[in-house]
């Protein structure tokens, strides 16, 4: 275990906060304000329609959800330099199941895209009826719920392996790591239920597969921007090897 914070994880820090706390206004920002006021459930003829009068709308939803990717990025950097003097290997680890989140979550604007191109008026779709395009425009949507059910245990099991390494480092208060803990591990055991038995959000409702985990990282977010990381005192350290 480290005994002391170093400048570039002081930085780092500052920098996974500002990420978290970015990321997350866009993916309410893009979800909740421009994509879902689109989006009529069971009605892709409705759907389309509001799609083509807000095509601004829409562009600009995507254009957030892949600055959250980039985001995303930034953030599994700035925590791999925060824990790699812890460990390393689990490091590394939570590093890569949020990259795998954030590739599949960089699917769901491509799949939009591919909505609306379907929408559109190139001379080659004229062979389709329109009911048809839309209802496959419809599906392309639908596809990106997919998209981030399938990434979702990969974002869990990278929470849970940071907020492991939160708890052994000591930086943050032990009881918002052990928190983050369980609502990580809460949200993988979800995730993977989900989608052996899509029926399981009749049981629990899907918002509760990863909100406990989204609170813990927003608060964190904030942590690190405005309180930072605490250095372990050496006696704590000593205290631990023996």
């Amino acid at each position: 275990m480290t005994t002391s914070v170093d400048n570039s994880q002081r930085i780092a820090a500052k920098v996974a906060g500002i990420a978290g706390i970015l990321g997350f206004i866009l993916v309410v920002f893009g979800n909740y304000v421009l994509l879902d006021p689109l989006i009529v459930p069971r009605n892709a003829v409705e759907t389309a329609h509001n799609i083509l009068a807000q095509q601004t709308q829409f562009r600009l939803a995507l254009a957030c959800f892949i600055t959250y990717g980039i985001g995303g990025i930034v953030l599994l950097t700035a925590l791999y330099v925060i824990f790699a003097p812890v460990n390393r290997g689990l490091a590394l680890a939570g590093a890569l199941f949020r990259l795998v989140f954030v590739m599949l979550w960089l699917v769901a604007p491509l799949n939009s895209l591919g909505a609306l191109r379907l929408l559109g008026n190139s001379t080659y779709l004229q062979v389709f009826e329109s009911e048809r395009l839309q209802a496959l425009a419809r599906a392309q949507i639908a596809a990106s719920f997919d998209d981030y059910y399938v990434g979702l245990p990969f974002f869990g099991l990278a929470a849970t392996v940071c907020a492991w390494l939160w708890l052994k480092s000591g930086y943050i208060p032990r009881g918002l790591s052990i928190f983050g803990v369980i609502a990580s591990a809460w949200c993988v055991i979800c995730a993977f239920i989900y989608l052996i038995f899509p029926d399981f959000n009749k049981i629990v409702n899907d918002y509760i597969f990863d909100s406990p985990m989204a609170l813990f990282e927003l608060v964190l977010s904030f942590w690190l921007l405005f309180i930072g990381l605490r250095p372990i005192a050496p006696i704590q350290s000593q205290a631990g090897i023996a």
